[in-house]
């Protein structure tokens, strides 16, 4: 039965993505009632999360977020299940996408590029980014991801996330995918979701995120300043439903050149900008805090960007 699930799945979700938006958009409110009403899905995290981060607002407004946030999301999953069918040209016309230029004038010096994002907006959508390439249709725009443990979702949403152009690469072999393309002199814009939550012994940084000290993985940054690639922020606005403008935001060009961690740093600096600004667009169920800095000093030491657990034999996940 195993090898039948991933037809299966495609096969109904394809079906669903070739419904026109209106009623994508009407089985969303649906959903919005069933997961935000009946099964209250993730509430008390969303609610904790909303409350540490905006510690400013009032329990009106916190509950306001809390009800546009889970509208959204619903939409989230009726928007990127449509990614399998829409036509480019449809997709175009919904997301727009500023800055393309600058990292084309990046290839034209021959130059490769990094985009470092978080779960904001509609971060599936940006698989298309490669359609706005102008002299370089020809450059690799691919995106990193972790394999889901379902196979059969994993395929599902790598041909999701390719159906426009994206290419999927595996974080345990992007650094290697990388030097190929190096050595092949293609030009490449990759895609590192750099907000998740990192396990204990891959916390290299903490810092103030939204309020909350927060750890953080820098893996991405060290990998782009190997390549030497030049570092760009993904800025993404929904000013309705349906539409997103996605805005390339230079950090740096020779981000070697900046002290260790800057790059990631700055990101997160930009995200909360981002965040504070359209606050429901942003991944509230995930819980992002659930490894405090207290239990982390507790149990391990930074040294030399290395986490090293206190006492031999601790190591958490």
């Amino acid at each position: 039965m195993k090898k039948f699930s991933y037809p299966l799945l495609r096969g109904i979700v394809k079906l669903l993505s070739l419904l026109p938006f209106w009623i994508l958009y009407g089985l969303a409110d649906c959903f919005f009632v069933l997961i935000f009403y009946l099964v209250r899905y993730r509430r008390k995290v969303v609610r904790k999360n909303l409350a540490a981060s905006f510690p400013e607002k009032g329990e009106k407004e916190l509950k306001k977020t809390e009800r546009q946030f889970y509208r959204w999301l619903c939409d989230y999953g009726v928007e990127t299940i449509k990614l399998l069918t829409i036509s480019d040209k449809n997709l175009l016309k919904r997301i727009e996408f500023r800055g393309v230029e600058q990292l084309e004038h990046c290839f034209d010096q021959g130059q490769d590029c990094a985009a470092i994002l978080g779960h904001y907006c509609n971060w599936e959508w940006l698989s298309a980014t490669g359609l706005a390439f102008q002299r370089h249709p020809d450059a690799v725009m691919g995106l990193i991801y972790h394999p889901l443990y379902s196979d059969a979702f994993d395929r599902l949403f790598i041909d999701i996330r390719s159906a426009h152009g994206g290419s999927c690469i595996p974080k345990k072999d992007i650094l290697r995918h990388l030097l190929t393309l190096r050595d092949k002199q293609q030009h490449y814009l990759f895609g590192y979701i750099s907000d998740q939550a990192p396990r204990w012994m891959n916390i290299h940084l903490w810092l103030r995120f939204l309020n909350q000290d927060t750890p953080v993985f820098s893996g991405g940054e060290r990998i782009m300043r190997k390549m030497k690639n030049a570092v760009f922020y993904v800025d993404m606005e929904r000013p309705c439903r349906g539409r997103y403008i996605c805005t390339f935001r230079l950090i740096s060009r020779e981000p070697w050149q900046l002290d260790e961690h800057a790059v990631t740093m700055r990101f997160f600096a930009l995200l909360e900008e981002s965040i504070r600004r359209q606050p429901a667009y942003y991944l509230w169920t995930h819980n992002r805090w659930k490894r405090t800095k207290e239990e982390f000093d507790q149990k391990y030491d930074l040294v030399n960007g290395r986490t090293i657990p206190k006492e031999p034999g601790v190591y958490g996940s």
